[in-house]
């Protein structure tokens, strides 16, 4: 039975790299991450996507993050968002995956499953806009998971990128609310990419104004404060 396994493993592989090949001919493509051509991700950029989740912080809020915000990964997820690159989101989605479930385990250790929801932070109407889908919601449906739409955004925010700090500090502060009273809710937040926590922070705090107890953070990817007053990013909601 391991031999006929691994020959019905071999024929699979050659069979889906035929696939690739003749879809290739009909609709060319090159890799988001490196651009080589003929494949969305190619095999060496979708090793650098491979999840390892690790605990972050951003004041006293925990936020497991699957990936680092950095070359690959990097490249990958702007071609997602801002590229229309949506190839991508298999992969990415296993990364959002491990990153929500190890948040879980962490906020309950006894009971993986049990009252928490997930609450996606919802893009700007320019975003959403620009892109014609929500990149989050989008990855959390590939992942076989379903975020709740328990915020909005208020009007008048300006894009992030670029913004050090306490400039995204200052210019999310108010500005998301709550959809609807959230007394007795558990709350897992859920996000692309982490940098200052600006983003996170806005709406663990319009959570807990509308009675919601937020049990901690998952996203995609993190951005490293090597430099934490003065950093720059491309995250872009």
């Amino acid at each position: 039975m391991t031999s006929d396994r691994r020959v019905m493993q071999t024929v699979r592989a050659a069979t889906r790299a035929a696939v690739l090949d003749a879809w290739a001919v009909l609709m060319p493509t090159q890799c988001s991450g490196c651009g080589t051509p003929d494949r969305a991700l190619c095999a060496a950029c979708l090793s650098a996507l491979r999840a390892e989740p690790r605990a972050v912080y951003r004041e006293d809020l925990t936020v497991w993050s699957a990936l680092e915000y950095t070359g690959v990964v990097g490249r990958v997820l702007v071609a997602y968002k801002d590229g229309g690159r949506t190839d991508a989101a298999p992969a990415l989605a296993v990364a959002l995956r491990l990153a929500v479930g190890a948040a879980l385990v962490a906020a309950e250790p006894t009971r993986v499953s049990g009252g928490i929801v997930l609450v996606t932070v919802p893009s700007s109407r320019r975003a959403w806009r620009a892109r014609g889908f929500h990149p989050v919601d989008l990855l959390l449906g590939r992942a076989g998971l379903r975020g709740s739409a328990l915020l909005r955004p208020r009007a008048g925010v300006a894009d992030q990128v670029g913004l050090g700090r306490q400039q995204r500090m200052d210019n999310r502060s108010g500005t998301l609310v709550a959809t609807r009273p959230l007394a007795g809710s558990r709350i897992l937040l859920v996000d692309d990419i982490v940098t200052t926590g600006a983003t996170l922070l806005e709406a663990r705090r319009a959570l807990r104004q509308a009675g919601g107890e937020v049990v901690g953070a998952a996203t995609v990817a993190e951005t490293r404060r090597h430099h934490p007053d003065i950093h720059r990013s491309r995250e872009t909601d």
